[in-house]
């Protein structure tokens, strides 16, 4: 009778005979198919990336599908139409024609020197004023190629169309300011004056002080920080970057109350309510606030410190209004800008933040000063 064989297998053996059975079943991916995936990968990432930083087309009032127009506009020099809005006496018996200029998220509606002004006042004095929609703001079409010369260009033509006259003065609030400033550059001849209510600073305007400037940008809030370093440096993500939900966006953008001053906080219920603040936006918000932000805090080719006096002979005047506590603004900026343009007649309101043209008699007092009347 045969016999089996007891063959015994060690335990070393029985672990190698394993592991060599394990490596024989694995897969292995072909390196051309694995290259392929990661760069079908790659590129469909590119193209998501790419969609979701292109803002969506302009919603141009007008057109088929948007806004009304309810506004009067006036055709300028590349076919695009800006709206307007007339406050005061008829221009036609007007002693004094004042362009109002908007600030941020804003509209031809907010001229807040025209709103608070008392009626006797404007009557007394004389006093027209029309205020506007910026490029792409309200019902004023976008403007694809805006740039600092094109926007005070718009303010000239406006006045030209509205009849004002060789000279006109501006008045503008917040980043309405900054658009006063580019007046008082490109078209100081034909100003009888200009007033600059809190204007914005560009932490990058050339011959502002490093460490001034990174001081005071130091004391923003970090969304803030955030939100106009990505417009400086890479304009092309401001859409994506004020509209994602990962992290906070601008704060002037989302209406948050950490950027208003006590005297702020009293004052904002004088401001636009949610249905004005719809017809700002209503063409769309890149249009709009956004590049606002990156021409506001973009590359520019000049600085507020390198502006001549535009009235060397006390021909008109041009005043520089600011509160000292304004979150908005860093008044330290502020400070160090009028004490290089000595021609700038400078008031700083004490206790006042970024909102103080809405406190009670402060147009008054703005408009007074600016047309040299008491």
């Amino acid at each position: 009778m045969a016999t089996g064989v007891n063959r015994k297998i060690s335990a070393a053996s029985a672990r190698s005979h394993t592991r060599r059975a394990n490596k024989s079943s694995s897969f292995h991916l072909p390196s051309g198919i694995l290259r392929t995936t990661l760069a079908v990968l790659f590129i469909g990432f590119l193209a998501w990336a790419y969609q979701v930083t292109q803002p969506p087309p302009p919603n141009i009032c007008g057109s088929p599908d948007g806004p009304p127009i309810t506004a009067p506009r006036i055709k300028l020099r590349d076919g695009r139409y800006l709206a307007y809005k007339e406050h005061g006496v008829p221009k036609d018996e007007a002693k004094y024609k004042i362009v109002s200029v908007h600030g941020f998220t804003s509209c031809r509606h907010d001229a807040v020197v025209a709103d608070t002004l008392s009626p006797d006042v404007v009557k007394d004095l004389g006093v027209y004023i029309v205020s506007f929609d910026r490029p792409g703001y309200g019902e004023s079409d976008p403007d694809p190629n805006r740039t600092l010369k094109s926007i005070a260009l718009d303010i000239e033509e406006l006045a030209d169309q509205l009849g004002l006259g060789s000279k006109f003065y501006v008045v503008g609030v917040s980043m309405g300011g900054q658009v006063v400033w580019n007046c008082l550059k490109h078209i100081p001849h034909r100003l009888a004056g200009a007033a600059l209510l809190a204007p914005v600073i560009n932490f990058w305007w050339p011959d502002l002080p490093a460490n001034l400037a990174a001081e005071a940008y130091s004391q923003y809030k970090l969304r803030d920080r955030w939100a106009i370093r990505v417009a400086h440096y890479t304009p092309w993500l401001t859409y994506w970057w004020n509209t994602q939900k990962w992290f906070p966006i601008c704060s002037a953008i989302s209406r948050s109350p950490d950027i208003l001053s006590k005297q702020d906080k009293e004052l904002i219920t004088k401001l636009l309510d949610d249905k004005d603040n719809h017809v700002v936006r209503q063409q769309g918000e890149y249009e709009s606030v956004h590049r606002d932000l990156n021409i506001g805090f973009g590359s520019w080719e000049y600085t507020p410190l390198d502006i001549q006096n535009p009235f060397p002979n006390n021909e008109g005047s041009v005043h520089l209004w600011q509160g000292d506590e304004d979150i908005m603004v860093p008044v330290t900026l502020q400070r160090y800008i009028v004490q290089n343009l000595s021609w700038i007649h400078y008031h700083e309101l004490p206790g006042s933040g970024h909102l103080f043209p809405h406190a009670d008699g402060v147009s008054e007092t703005v408009i007074k000063s600016l047309l040299g009347v008491n």
